[in-house]
């Protein structure tokens, strides 16, 4: 088996949670992980392997990640308009915020794929 199919069985079986209130880039992200082979309807009692959610612009951000921590034992990936791409703070404030990581609003089918690629390497 090829390192290419091996790595889509592996996502076949991996479950994302998203949690995204805009329809439109909810449906996308469902999209753009489904055809990468992540299971992204929830399974009848699995939890995640990993949670996505927009972070808000409020000061509410780390009262939302809190309540996320305690209810899921997966990897948090946060999705924010506040950081920029090449600025790095994005590093820092996952860091900060204690999630796995922050992907800075825009980004890319490829970018949101290496991100949870990157937030489930320790989970496998």
């Amino acid at each position: 088996m090829s390192h290419r199919r091996a790595r889509k069985y592996v996502n076949s079986k991996r479950f994302v949670l998203i949690l995204e209130e805009d329809v439109q880039i909810r449906e996308l992200l469902e999209r753009w992980l489904a055809e990468a082979g992540y299971i992204v309807a929830a399974p009848k009692g699995q939890p995640p392997h990993l949670v996505i959610s927009n972070l808000p612009h409020s000061s509410g951000a780390r009262a939302l990640i809190e309540s996320l921590q305690a209810v899921y034992a997966a990897p948090i990936l946060v999705l924010s308009g506040r950081f920029r791409r090449g600025l790095g703070g994005s590093a820092e404030a996952a860091r900060r915020l204690g999630v796995k990581k922050v992907l800075p609003i825009p980004f890319t089918r490829v970018e949101l794929l290496a991100a949870v690629s990157e937030s489930l390497a320790d989970e496998e």
